[in-house]
C-alpha cells in the first residue's frame, strides 16, 4: 500500500501500528546492513523528489494552514507549520548535507590488546528502529528520515494532525527516493492516520520500537515520557538566556540579545529572559529596548530593569520560568556573573544559554559552570541547531543526559556494542 493511499479513518489503530512496527522491524535488519552509497543513493533520490514536487508540497501545505486558521491554531504554530519555497530548500539542503556526512555505522574505534591477547574494542551500530512523535513542522518528516537512513536505522513518523496533509506528500518524496535506491519502503513510514490512538500505540509496543524521541509541546513530551513502555530521548523547554557581562562589547552584545529574540520567535532555542550586568544596564538596556520595540517584542522586567525603562511591565515570577515560543522578552538586571548563573541554574532548562564578554576567565567559568546541554561565548542562542552545528539536521534537541544531548544528529541515533578479536584465544 502507498504511503498516501491510506487517508481513510482507520478502524483498528492498535493492529494497524502493531503491522507498521512489524514491518519496521523486518525493514531494519536490511537497512542495518545497507551500504553508505545506496543510502546516500537514496538521500539524493529524496531530495531530487521534493525539489520536483515542491509546487505540490506548498498546495498541500496551504490545506494545512487553511484548516489551522480555522481551528484558531496562534501564530507561533503557524509559522512553524508553514512550509515555504526556503524552508523546501533547506529540507533539500539538510538531505543533500546528510548524505556528504562520514557514515557512523560499522566505526571501530577503541581497539586495544588486553593482556590475555584478544583485542577488544567498540562498534557503532544502529538503535533499530526509531519512532519520532512530532507536532506542526512538516520539514521534521524530511529531516527525521534522513538521519535514520544513514545512521541505519528504520523508523515511525507520526506527525502532528495539523500537518497531515504536508506529510503525505513530504512521504511520497521519501518513499519514491527509497524505491529509487533499492531500499525497503518500510524504512520510512509516515502514520497515516491522526487519530492520537496511534500515539498510544506507539509508545507501548518495546518489541517493534527501540527509542521513542518526541517533538511538540510541553504537554506532549510529559505525557510520552510519563505513559512510555520504550526509551525516550526527551527536550522539555528551551528556557534560553543571554547574558550581557559587565566586559562585553556592547555592539556584540547589542547584536547577539537582538538576533536570540528576534530572529525567529517559536523556536527551542530562541532566547527567553536576558540577563544583564548591573554596571552596563543603563547605557546598553534602552537602545535594545527601543529595537525590540520596532521589532513588536513585548518586554517584562524586573525592578531595576523597570527604573532603566520606565514603560516595561512588571516580569512576574512565571515570567522567569516561561518559554514564550512569542515575541515577549523577561530582562533581568544582575550583580555579576554568579548570580547570572545562580538565575540560569535556578530558572533554565538546560537547554542553550550564552556569555556576551570579552574575559576569557569568565568566559571559560561560564562555559565550566551553565549545565545546559549547549553554552555559547559571543554568539546567538539561534545557533544551537543540528543543521548550524555540521550534524546536517537534527532529530531533535535532547536536554537529557543520557545516552544523547543537545541536538541530535547521526552519532545520537546509534549505540555501541563490544566487539573482541582473537585468534583461537581461550580463557585460562
Amino acid at each position: 500500500m502507498s504511503q498516501a493511499a491510506n487517508t481513510l479513518p482507520i478502524e483498528d489503530v492498535s493492529a494497524y501500528m502493531r503491522d507498521l512496527g512489524h514491518r519496521a522491524r523486518q525493514a531494519s535488519r536490511s537497512l542495518a546492513a545497507a551500504d553508505t552509497a545506496a543510502k546516500n543513493a537514496a538521500l539524493h533520490a529524496i531530495a531530487d523528489a521534493l525539489d520536483r514536487v515542491r509546487a505540490e508540497l506548498i498546495a498541500e501545505n496551504c490545506r494545512d494552514l487553511e484548516a489551522g486558521v480555522g481551528k484558531g491554531l496562534d501564530t507561533a504554530l503557524i509559522d512553524r507549520l508553514e512550509l515555504t519555497d526556503a524552508r523546501i530548500d533547506g529540507m533539500i539542503a539538510g538531505l543533500r548535507q546528510i548524505a556528504t556526512l562520514t557514515d557512523p555505522i560499522g566505526e571501530v574505534f577503541d581497539l586495544q590488546f588486553r593482556p590475555s591477547g584478544i583485542q577488544v574494542g567498540r562498534m557503532r551500530v544502529p538503535l533499530g528502529v526509531v519512532g519520532i512523535i512530532y507536532e506542526s513542522r512538516p520539514n521534521v518528516t524530511a529531516d527525521a528520515a534522513a538521519l535514520c537512513l544513514k545512521s541505519g536505522n528504520a523508523t515511525l513518523l507520526r506527525g502532528g494532525s495539523e500537518a497531515f496533509y504536508s506529510n503525505q506528500a513530504i512521504a511520497a518524496a521519501i518513499q519514491h527516493g527509497l524505491a529509487a535506491a533499492g531500499l525497503p519502503g518500510d524504512a520510512v513510514q509516515v502514520v497515516a492516520t491522526t487519530d492520537r490512538a496511534a500515539v498510544g500505540s506507539m509508545i507501548s509496543m518495546p518489541e517493534f520500537i527501540d527509542v521513542i524521541i518526541p517533538r511538540g509541546g510541553k504537554g506532549l513530551i510529559e505525557r510520552i515520557s510519563r505513559d512510555a513502555r520504550v526509551p525516550v530521548i526527551k527536550h522539555l523547554d528551551g528556557i534560553c538566556h543571554v547574558y550581557v557581562d559587565d566586559e562585553a562589547d556592547p555592539h556584540k552584545a547589542f547584536d547577539i540579545a537582538l538576533n536570540a529574540k528576534t530572529q525567529r520567535y517559536g523556536t527551542c532555542n530562541t532566547m527567553e529572559t536576558l540577563l544583564v550586568h548591573d554596571t552596563v544596564a543603563a547605557d546598553f538596556l534602552p537602545g535594545l529596548a527601543a529595537a525590540y520595540r520596532e521589532k513588536g517584542v513585548e518586554l517584562r522586567g524586573c525592578d531595576r530593569t523597570r527604573a532603566i525603562l520606565s514603560d516595561c511591565p512588571m516580569a512576574t515570577p512565571d515570567d522567569w520560568d516561561t518559554e514564550y515560543l512569542a515575541p515577549i522578552l523577561s530582562i533581568r538586571v544582575v550583580d555579576d556573573l554568579d548570580q547570572a548563573i545562580g538565575h540560569i541554574t535556578e530558572h533554565g532548562s538546560m537547554h542553550t544559554d550564552s556569555i556576551v564578554t570579552e574575559n576569557i576567565t569568565k568566559a571559560r567559568r561560564f562555559l565550566r559552570e551553565v549545565d545546559s546541554s549547549s553554552v555559547m561565548v559571543n554568539a546567538s542562542t539561534r545557533f544551537a541547531d543540528g543543521f548550524e552545528y555540521g550534524l546536517g539536521a537534527e532529530i531533535g534537541i535532547s536536554t537529557d543526559k543520557f545516552h544523547a544531548r543537545g541536538p541530535v544528529g547521526l552519532e545520537g541515533l546509534t549505540s555501541v556494542k563490544f566487539i573482541v578479536l582473537g585468534d583461537g584465544h581461550i580463557r585460562q
